[in-house]
């Protein structure tokens, strides 16, 4: 939430034919949302699977990625918005090295499971 005080008024979300923008305070809002949804998953899966400690350390780590993918995704509406010249192709590998890191965290866990029952056996 670090960038709401340098953010527009309008905060232009997605540049189309109809561009979607909102307010920063519904930003604001709808990231905080999102934030504790991703948060809240930790307490679930606490009380879900207590003694299941490598499926739950697997899953802290998915939602710190998601954390970090929120973090990276905010930063650069805030930089898209900001009225600074700047190069936003150079920004594209954080972005998609966000989005590796949450697919290639999210597909670790079955591998893992399913790698276990073939070798185990």
């Amino acid at each position: 939430m670090y960038n709401y005080a340098s953010l527009p008024e309008i905060i232009t979300v997605l540049e189309s034919e109809t561009p979607f923008s909102l307010t920063r305070d519904a930003l604001f809002y709808c990231v905080l949302a999102v934030a504790a949804i991703f948060n809240l998953f930790v307490f679930v899966i606490n009380k879900l699977f207590a003694v299941q400690l490598g499926f739950r350390a697997w899953f802290y780590g998915l939602v710190i990625s998601l954390n970090i993918f929120l973090i990276i995704g905010i930063n650069f509406v805030a930089l898209y918005n900001s009225a600074e010249k700047f190069d936003y192709q150079a920004i594209g590998p954080i972005i998609y090295g966000g989005i590796v890191l949450v697919v290639g965290w999210a597909i670790s866990w079955p591998l893992y499971a399913v790698a276990r029952k073939l070798f185990s056996k």
